[in-house]
Parts: structure tokens; C-alpha cells; sequence
């Protein structure tokens, strides 16, 4: 399998009404946002998307509302992140029966998995389906790094596993995964998880970000992607400058889900920032200072 997946991607939050529940208009208006700006895919159900938080059933009604709302428009990737490994390839099967264009599939969480623990869960994961697998690895979250060397070796024994998303702040790692697994796979896809990272990412031979920040100015990122494929440098740095102005949103409140929903809020979309609880709500303070982040330099 051949697949190659570059350029930006989006994790897009999970839009909700005030008790929870979705809101499909909203989040409609978000998506076509995305495909207007040129985002090439979105990802349903990554970590700003609150996988964690939502019920097997709801996620399934939400993949098969984005999947019929993109209409092939752009890809829709969709997380598949679970504790429960029965829930995980149910939730994939779904997903390739509802038409999603691909799987990213995060480490099991709490009690990190060693290294063949990793392999077992990946490689069953791989064989459930016929779609495209990202790896997503999140030590900070997870508790456990995927190496360059397993990266290297799950891309070898799986042809379905084809990119990963590394969300590591530090570029060196991501390096090191490009270096392990491009001998065996020119074709396997390296996307850095930060925001920030798109032009190290790119010099240092990776295909794009799949990052927060793309909910807020897609057009941003797009213009930047588009700029260093053309070798238009200056106006890639320039677009990198914006994205690392608008990085200290991150800092604006105690969970970044809370402060990438409020700076969506702020550029115009009138979504409720309620995150599912357990957690800590954006307060009128946090708000005001995103909105005055955003507005800045815009």
C-alpha cells in the first residue's frame, strides 16, 4: 500500500451544545471552514477532540455525520484511541464502513505498554481493517514513547500502518523517526503534532503538522504549506511567525481543548467551549485574553 499523506491536517474539536450534547450545525460550519481555508484532512476524535470523553455510540454518529458532511472534500481521519482493545477494532470497522479515509490510533494510556506489549496492540489494530493506520504517539499523555526503532518495526510487519503523527516537543525525535522508517518506506508519512513545527518537520525530510492551532486560522497554514512547496520562503516564514504568535493561546487556560475552543469562538464561530467533565471550563478571563491573542497582528 502506497499512501502518502502530507501538508496540514486538522484535529478538529468536538463541537457541543451547553449540556454536552452535538452540535452538527456548528460543526458543519467548522468543516466547511477547514475545506474552504484548504486543509487537506480532518481528524474526528483526536485528543482536542476529546476522544476520551464521549461514548462509543456518539463518536459513531459523529464519524458518520463528518464522513456525509466532507463528502469527499477533504479526508476524514478518525481517532480510535480507547483502553479497551475490543472497543478499538469495533470502532475501526465502523469506520471503514462508513467511508472514513483513514485511522489514527493513539497508545493504550494509563499503564503504558513496553515495547511487544506496543507491537501486539498495533499489529491487531492493523489487521482489523483495511484502512490506513497513523500511528499517534503522546509520551506526555500516554506514558509511553513509540521509538524510531518500533515505529521502523511496526511499518515493516504492518503495510497498513503508513504515517504517524508525532506529537514529541522535540524535533529530534521526529527526525530520528524519519531517518528509522524512510530506508524500508519512502512513502510512510511523518506529521509533527506541534504547531510550530511544520518547517523543521519539512527540512528535516517530514510531510506536515496535524496540530490545534489549524482549527483557529486554517488559512494560515495553508498559505505556509503552500508558500514552502513552491519555494517561497519568505512568505512561509512569515506564516510561521503568525502560527508562533498565536502559540501563547496555549497558555490562555488549564486544558489547551478549552483554549483552542475559545479562540475558534473568538474568530467568529459561536460555539459553546464547554469541554466534557471531569475538567476545567474556560473562564470570561481566559476568553477576553484569546480573544486579544487573536485580534493581535490579524
Amino acid at each position: 500500500m502506497t499512501v502518502r499523506f502530507e501538508g496540514i491536517y486538522c484535529p478538529s474539536i468536538t463541537i457541543t451544545h451547553d449540556d454536552g450534547t452535538l452540535d452538527l450545525e456548528l460543526w458543519g460550519e467548522h468543516l466547511d471552514h477547514l475545506i474552504e481555508a484548504g486543509i487537506d484532512g480532518v481528524l474526528v476524535f483526536g485528543s482536542i477532540g476529546e476522544f476520551f470523553a464521549f461514548p462509543l455510540e456518539t463518536k459513531k454518529r459523529a464519524v458518520e455525520f463528518a464522513v456525509r458532511h466532507v463528502a469527499g472534500r477533504m479526508s476524514v481521519l478518525v481517532g480510535i484511541g480507547d483502553t479497551n482493545i475490543d472497543d478499538v477494532v469495533d470502532f475501526a470497522k465502523f469506520c471503514e464502513q462508513t467511508g472514513a479515509d483513514a485511522l489514527v490510533a493513539v497508545s493504550p494510556y494509563y499503564f503504558g505498554p513496553n515495547d511487544a506489549a506496543a507491537e501486539r496492540y498495533f499489529t491487531t489494530v492493523s489487521k482489523a481493517t483495511d484502512l490506513p493506520v497513523i500511528l499517534y504517539n503522546f509520551p506526555a499523555r500516554t506514558g509511553n514513547d513509540l521509538s524510531p526503532q518500533l515505529v521502523a518495526q511496526l511499518q515493516r510487519q504492518c503495510p497498513t500502518i503508513v504515517g504517524i503523527k508525532d506529537t514529541v516537543d522535540t524535533i529530534s525525535h521526529t527526525r530520528k523517526v524519519i531517518s528509522a522508517v524512510r530506508p524500508a518506506n519512502p512513502d510512510f508519512s511523518v506529521l509533527s503534532g506541534y504547531d510550530e513545527y511544520y518547517l523543521v518537520n519539512r527540512v528535516s525530510g517530514g510531510n506536515g503538522v496535524l496540530c490545534g492551532l489549524t482549527n483557529v486560522e486554517p488559512e494560515t497554514f495553508v498559505t505556509m504549506h503552500r508558500a514552502y512547496q513552491a519555494g517561497d520562503y519568505a512568505t512561509a516564514v512569515k506564516a510561521a511567525q503568525r502560527i508562533s504568535h498565536l502559540m501563547a493561546i496555549y497558555d490562555c487556560a488549564d486544558l489547551f481543548i478549552s483554549a483552542i475552543k475559545g479562540a475558534v469562538k473568538a474568530k467568529g464561530l459561536p460555539i459553546s467551549t464547554l469541554v466534557r467533565e471531569p475538567a476545567v471550563q474556560l473562564t470570561d478571563e481566559q476568553y477576553e485574553t484569546i480573544r486579544q491573542l487573536c485580534r493581535q497582528d490579524d
